[in-house]
């Protein structure tokens, strides 16, 4: 048999062009993924004036911001943004807080802002403070904020100020805080919830002096219910409440009448002779409810009111270690107190 000899040349052929067509191709990618790239990180629309407010929401992850700035039309895509901030190490750079953008710029450019120069300062006011305390505060973080008109506009705001985390804006006047105070309290507490005050035959104003005493009074959630049912349970018989946290309130407000500075003490210690103050917010002189909230209350505590808990006490104290006592009787009361508080 004879073998024909293989064509060489032939073979060499195909290979040469099999490569010749494979570099193309991989150069045609290369090629596309350049410009791809180069629009995915490129402006959105470089001749747009337009300036957006854009907020990276506080424990925001770098997933979702990217996802809403490609929603807002401010960066074309989620994707490269993300690689981009990974790649020029800003990732865990990025802020929290307002930013002024515009779809002119580059994705650079947005990754870069959101590094520095936020328009907002994010500012906590924890459950069961003064207004006075959120006053020292918005002083404390704000640009020349004006802390006596802060206190003008909240005189009869006590216990409508919700505690939270709050975005304000450096230069924010004391109007502007107290507008993103309320408009806050408006969305964490409800219109229903004159409904659910109601059912205890309570108004919310009510509610907010209750809820603010319970607030002062228990630290533990599962017993303000308890607390609450027991201050309701007084008020409605008559009973004065004796709740010290109003003797506090009334001693701090009567000592500090021109003070100033961050030290002053809000929430004094207050003896037997405090008992004898004389003050609408004593609630061992007068009965019924004080004259309005002593604090600015928590979610927890305002349920506590309006779902407050029947039980057969009448008296409560807490220890040194923040334990809750309960009695029925003034007897009870009375073994309670030399057990645990003396």
């Amino acid at each position: 048999m004879i073998r024909k000899p293989q064509n060489t040349v032939v073979r060499f052929l195909k290979k040469f062009n099999f490569l010749i067509f494979f570099f193309i191709f991989l150069l045609v990618g290369l090629v596309g993924a350049f410009f791809w790239w180069r629009w995915a990180v490129g402006p959105v629309d470089l001749t747009s004036a337009e300036v957006q407010i854009f907020v990276i929401k506080q424990g925001e992850g770098g997933k979702s911001a990217a996802q809403r700035l490609q929603e807002a039309g401010l960066i074309n895509n989620a994707w490269a943004f993300r690689v981009l901030a990974y790649l020029l190490g800003l990732e865990s750079q990025i802020q929290a807080g307002d930013f002024q953008l515009q779809p002119a710029w580059s994705a650079r450019q947005i990754a870069e802002a959101f590094t520095h120069g936020t328009m907002d300062i994010w500012v906590t006011f924890p459950e069961g403070w003064r207004r006075e305390q959120y006053a020292r505060r918005l002083v404390a973080n704000l640009e020349n904020f004006a802390e006596e008109e802060f206190l003008t506009l909240t005189s009869h705001k006590e216990g409508y100020l919700f505690p939270d985390t709050y975005l304000f804006p450096k230069g924010a006047s004391a109007e502007q805080a107290v507008a993103i105070l309320e408009g806050n309290f408006a969305k964490k507490v409800p219109a229903d919830w004159e409904k659910m005050a109601a059912t205890q035959d309570l108004v919310l104003a009510q509610v907010l002096t209750l809820a603010s005493l319970v607030e002062r009074e228990v630290d533990q959630s599962q017993s303000k219910s308890i607390v609450a049912g027991i201050l309701l349970k007084r008020w409605r018989a008559g009973w004065p409440l004796q709740v010290d946290a109003t003797l506090q309130y009334a001693k701090a407000s009567q000592a500090c009448q021109s003070c100033g500075g961050d030290q002053f003490d809000w929430w004094p210690l207050v003896t037997a002779a405090d008992k004898q103050l004389p003050s609408p917010y004593n609630t061992y002189q007068n009965s019924g409810l004080p004259p309005g909230p002593i604090c600015n209350p928590g979610l927890d505590s305002l349920k506590a009111v309006v779902q407050s808990q029947e039980t057969d006490y009448w008296f409560y104290l807490t220890d040194s270690r923040g334990q809750m006592h309960y009695a029925v009787t003034a007897e009870e009361h009375a073994a309670n107190i030399a057990r645990f508080l003396r």
